[in-house]
């Protein structure tokens, strides 16, 4: 399973390859590490890598996010694993105002709420998709006229591809 970490303004892909017992094998952007890793009260957890001892302790700042502290340094810490690239990519379509209306994610079309030709106000859910085991509710962001339904309930749908069109 990989994720993304982001430590302050950088990124890394992680991924956990192995695990027994306390001994990882992790790959982090593609170079491959092996540690010992021990939480050795709450919070905090000591690192053994190549002979040398590392302690970092992590803070919870919310579900996927952590304040660390080394000996040296404090950083924050973002885990981005698939639900919050999906949750990111969506609010980002969300905020953008475009001439269509689509997911970012690949799909299954439940409810199509609207029909050519119809008035929408801001705000209002004009599409209903089911993606990773979620149903989501698409909507306009202001006042738009539908120009054109390009699918249907029931169509698989592909991520980024136009649904619906708008005036």
């Amino acid at each position: 399973m990989g994720y993304e970490i982001k430590v302050e303004d950088s990124t890394s892909n992680i991924e956990l390859i192995s695990r027994d017992g306390n001994i990882m094998e992790i790959s982090v952007d593609n170079r491959t590490y092996k540690v010992d890793i021990v939480e050795v009260e709450k919070g905090v957890y000591s690192l053994l890598y190549d002979g040398i001892s590392y302690n970092i302790e992590l803070i919870t700042k919310d579900n996927k996010s952590y304040h660390a502290t080394t000996l040296y340094n404090s950083f924050d810490i973002d885990v981005i694993d698939a639900e919050t690239r999906y949750k990111n990519s969506r609010k980002k379509s969300e905020d953008d105002d475009h001439a269509f209306i689509s997911t970012p994610m690949p799909g299954k079309v439940v409810k199509v709420l609207v029909k050519e030709g119809d008035r929408v106000k801001g705000g209002e859910t004009v599409i209903v998709v089911s993606a990773m085991k979620m149903e989501s509710e698409y909507k306009v962001v202001k006042d738009r006229l539908i120009t054109k339904v390009l699918v249907k309930e029931g169509d698989n749908i592909e991520g980024d591809q136009p649904l619906i069109m708008l005036e």
